[in-house]
């Protein structure tokens, strides 16, 4: 069994115990959080030993620490843990700069020990079969793609915690929520060379952005739009990707990116088609995402080899997002290194 401890008690870490009590490989070892009371209440609802002090809790054998705190506290922490000779776990975003990301890669490179974002959409059933067909080539030349987030998150939640909605620590719509669908839209579509963005702060009483919208260019000449916004009313609308090619299109989307809305590929007859969709419809969340990036943690661990979401993974996806951000802020086009 793989040993995991957890740092950060607040609502995340409630879905990574859950998936770490589901996976395969893996035991809950140790929980951390600098405030006592929830060591307490955490450590006596799942059985664990609790510490308020990461530097005790890394004395301990575990093998693999999740990153559950507030984002802007991450490069510190993975630093200590690579250090300590334990593999690496980190929430979205990996960071909140460039900087602080590429220390938590250096660190674990130098420490030899596995380093994991957490970017769960990628397991999502409908992802999975999309990623494949785009790979095999049957949308051919794609012209552009679309990520659009459409969601609430009202006064209520931003207002649970000092650091929500800071630049500092948290970021806005593109940093915490739409992270996942510009890693989507880099999975799927490649490395993006140019962006154009417009944000704004328009209904939340909030630090960073509650709505943006922006333009990609890939280098591989197809465009991108992107729109995010937690202004939603009164609750969230959509959530989805499209992809648009010279023999096919396709969109993803609901609530939640779990069904496909459309498809239609030339060559792939109307059965084929209703299956595909079906078959998706029939289990559209699959195996929770987080309990996939346990699980194969602990495969990357016993197989020595990098997980599937790396932390070049992370960087990628928060580099568009200082991109963007970069852009509203210049009012110009911005070029991606």
């Amino acid at each position: 069994m793989i040993k995991f401890g957890i740092v950060g008690c607040g609502h995340i870490a409630k879905k990574h115990i859950n998936a770490i009590q589901e996976a395969d490989g893996a035991n809950l070892e140790a929980i951390c959080d600098t405030q006592p009371e929830r060591v307490d209440m955490f450590s006596n609802e799942y059985k664990v030993k609790g510490y308020t002090s990461l530097e005790e809790m890394l004395k301990t054998d575990v093998d693999v620490v999740n990153i559950c705190t507030p984002s802007g506290f991450h490069a510190d922490i993975a630093v200590q843990i690579a250090n300590a000779k334990k593999h690496v776990i980190v929430e979205k975003p990996i960071a909140l700069t460039l900087e602080d990301t590429d220390k938590i890669i250096q660190a674990c490179e130098e420490n030899n020990v596995k380093l994991a974002v957490v970017h769960p959409n990628r397991f999502r059933p409908a992802f999975v079969e999309l990623k494949e067909l785009v790979k095999s080539g049957v949308f051919g030349k794609i012209s552009h793609s679309n990520a659009t987030v459409r969601w609430n998150r009202n006064q209520e939640y931003y207002d649970q915690a000092p650091w929500r909605g800071t630049k500092a620590l948290d970021g806005g719509v593109l940093m915490n929520q739409a992270v996942h669908n510009l890693d989507l839209l880099i999975w799927l579509m490649g490395d993006v060379k140019e962006v154009y963005s417009m944000a704004a702060t328009r209904v939340r009483n909030i630090e960073a952005e509650d709505v943006s919208t922006g333009l990609a260019r890939f280098k591989d000449g197809s465009l991108g739009v992107i729109e995010a916004a937690t202004t939603i009313y009164p609750k969230n609308y959509e959530e989805s990707i499209s992809i648009f090619g010279e023999k096919g299109t396709v969109k993803i989307s609901g609530a939640n990116a779990i069904h496909i809305e459309h498809l239609t590929i030339e060559g792939m007859d109307e059965a084929e088609t209703e299956h595909l969709i079906e078959k998706i419809k029939n289990d559209p969340w699959g195996k929770p995402g987080h309990q996939c990036i346990i699980e194969d943690m602990v495969q990357a661990i016993k197989e020595d080899r990098e997980p599937i979401v790396t932390g070049m993974d992370g960087r990628k996806a928060l580099e568009l997002v200082l991109s963007l951000y970069d852009s509203a802020e210049q009012n110009k086009p911005i070029i991606l290194s």
